[in-house]
C-alpha cells in the first residue's frame, strides 16, 4: 500500500501568552526579557496561604477571541486544578479550565485558493503557564546531558489561552497556513503578539494516520511546545510518514508524546500521552466561577474586527489568492491600504507592502507621490529607509527621476542581450521567468537608474524579434 492511500489527522492545541499588564492571579508585572526571578511574589511562587484574584482583563480577551472563533461563550465557566509535578509548577498543580471552559465548541472558516475548508474549535480557555526550566551545561544544553537546571519564575502565572482545534486538518501544509491565520486572528484582535521566536505563541501538535475513506481515528503522536511554522510542518509529515512505516509493518502505533529532530528528521518517544484523568482534575476551590454578564459578551462582540480570513476573500477578487493571503498574514495589508489611500494603483501598493520595509504611518502621503513619479531605485531605496525612522519630504526625492529615454536605454538592453545569449535563448524557449534576470542586469549596468517599466517592455519587445 502506497502512503498515497494514507491520509493525515492533525488537529493543533495552540497557546497564546495574552498581553496583560499584570499575571493571571497576582498582580506581578509582566515583563518580556526582565532579569530572572525579578517578576516574583507569594501567589506565584505558591507560598502557603496566598490565594489567587483572577485577572479580568484576560477573562475579556479570552471571551474576545472566542467571539472571533465563533465560539459558544460560556454562562458558568470554572477554573480547575491540573494536577502534576515538574520543577517549573510550584504549586504542584496548575490553574486551568476543563469541563466548563470560557468558550465551547466553534469554528475557523479557512480560505483556500479552492473553496473554504471549515475547521472545528473544541474550546478555548484560560489558564496560568508554567515557570520556565533552563538546562546548561553539558554538551546538549537540553534536559539530557545538561550538568545542571535553573528556573526562572518569571514567566509563572502568565495569562495564558489555549485554543483547542478538532482533528480536522489533513496535511502539514493545511495544518501551517491554518496556523498562521489563527495567529493573524489573535495578532489582529490586539491580545497577544503571538510572536513564536518570544515563545508567546507555542503549539502542541497531534497527528495519526488513516486510510483514505476510513471512519474514526487510529492512536495519535503529539509533539509538545513547537514554535516554529517550518518545524511544524516537518515535524507533522515526518510523524505522518513513521506512522505509515509503522501500519504497513505491522506494528504497534502506540499513543505517546514525542520529540522533533530537526538534524534527523525523525520522531522520538518522549513519553507515554497522558490521558485527563492522569491530571486528576478537580474544581480550583480558592476561585468562584466566572458568569460573564451578556452585556459585557455584546460589547466584546462589537469591538471583533474583520477577521483575517475575510479580509483575505475579499482582497482574492483583485490580487489573486496567494498575493491576498501572504499581504494580510504578514501583517503588510496596513501599508498597502495607506499607499492605496495615496493615489497608488492597488496591485502596485501591494507588491510594494510585500517586497518593501515597513514605514511610518505619516508617510504614506510623501511615498505614494514618489512612487508615482518613478524615481530611480537608489532614491526609492533611501526614501523608504528613511520613512521607517522618521518623517520624510516627497520634494527630497522627487528631482532624481529615473531613466526612461528609450534613445538611450536601448544601446544598454542591446548590449546585455548580447553579453548573455544562453537566457535570450532561455526566454525565447518560453521560460519567461528569465526575463527579471535581464531586467537587473540593465539595471546595474545603468547604476539602478532606469525605470523598470521601460526596461521591462523595451526587453520584451526586442526579445520577440528573431
Amino acid at each position: 500500500m502506497s502512503s498515497a492511500e494514507w491520509e493525515a489527522v492533525v488537529g493543533l492545541e495552540v497557546h497564546a501568552h495574552l498581553k496583560t499588564l499584570t499575571k493571571m492571579f497576582c498582580r506581578c508585572e509582566l515583563e518580556y526579557g526582565a532579569a530572572e526571578n525579578t517578576r516574583t511574589c507569594p501567589v506565584c511562587l505558591a507560598h502557603p496561604g496566598a490565594l489567587p484574584v483572577p485577572n479580568g482583563r484576560a477573562i475579556e480577551m479570552t471571551i474576545l477571541l472566542g467571539l472571533a472563533l465563533d465560539c459558544e461563550i460560556a454562562e458558568h465557566a470554572v477554573f480547575d486544578r491540573k494536577n502534576y509535578f515538574y520543577p517549573d509548577l510550584p504549586k504542584g498543580y496548575q490553574i486551568s479550565q476543563y469541563e466548563a471552559p470560557l468558550c465551547g465548541p466553534g469554528r475557523f472558516l479557512l480560505p483556500t485558493a479552492d473553496g473554504e475548508r471549515e475547521i472545528g474549535i473544541v474550546r478555548a480557555h484560560l489558564e496560568e503557564d508554567a515557570a520556565k526550566t533552563v538546562h546548561s551545561g553539558g554538551a546538549t544544553g537540553r534536559s539530557v546531558g545538561a550538568d545542571y537546571s535553573l528556573v526562572d519564575f518569571n514567566r509563572g502565572g502568565t495569562p495564558l489561552l489555549e485554543i483547542v482545534g478538532a482533528p480536522d486538518l489533513r496535511s502539514a501544509e493545511e495544518a501551517t497556513w491554518f496556523l498562521r491565520l489563527l495567529r493573524q486572528t489573535i495578532v489582529d484582535l490586539g491580545i497577544s503578539d503571538a510572536d513564536m521566536e518570544k515563545g508567546t505563541l507555542r503549539a502542541d501538535v497531534n497527528v495519526s494516520v488513516r486510510q483514505r475513506g476510513e471512519q474514526g481515528f487510529r492512536p495519535r503522536w503529539e509533539i509538545k511546545n513547537m514554535n516554529s511554522f517550518r518545524f511544524i510542518g516537518r515535524a507533522i509529515e515526518a510523524a505522518f510518514r513513521q506512522q505509515v512505516e509503522a501500519h504497513e509493518a505491522g506494528e504497534e502505533v502506540v499513543q505517546s508524546t514525542y520529540d522533533y529532530d530537526d538534524h534527523t528528521d525523525r520522531l522520538t518517544v518522549h513519553r507515554s500521552k497522558e490521558e485527563a484523568d492522569d491530571y486528576r482534575y478537580f474544581p480550583e476551590p480558592d476561585l468562584v466561577p466566572v458568569e460573564p454578564p451578556a452585556e459585557l459578551v455584546e460589547r466584546l462582540r462589537a469591538e471583533v474586527p474583520e477577521r483575517p480570513a475575510d479580509r483575505i476573500r475579499r482582497l482574492a477578487d483583485e490580487l489573486g489568492f496567494a498575493p491576498a493571503a501572504e499581504l494580510v498574514t504578514t501583517g503588510n495589508e496596513w501599508k498597502a491600504e495607506a499607499l492605496a489611500a495615496e493615489g497608488v494603483e492597488w496591485k502596485a501598493a501591494a507588491a510594494i507592502a510585500m517586497n518593501r520595509g515597513g514605514f511610518l504611518p505619516e508617510n504614506a502621503g510623501a511615498l505614494a507621490r514618489i512612487v508615482q513619479a518613478n524615481v530611480t531605485r537608489e532614491a526609492l531605496d533611501e526614501a523608504f529607509a528613511a520613512a521607517a525612522e522618521g518623517p520624510i519630504e516627497a520634494d527630497d526625492y522627487l528631482a532624481r527621476t529615473a531613466l526612461g529615454d528609450e534613445d538611450e536605454l536601448v544601446p544598454v538592453i542591446d548590449a546585455v542581450l548580447a553579453a548573455h545569449p544562453e537566457q535570450v535563448e532561455t526566454y525565447r524557449g518560453g521560460k519567461e521567468g528569465v526575463l527579471g534576470f535581464l531586467v537587473g542586469q540593465v539595471m546595474r549596468e545603468t547604476q539602478g537608474n532606469a525605470d523598470p517599466k521601460v526596461v521591462n517592455r523595451l526587453l520584451a519587445e526586442r526579445l520577440r524579434r528573431e
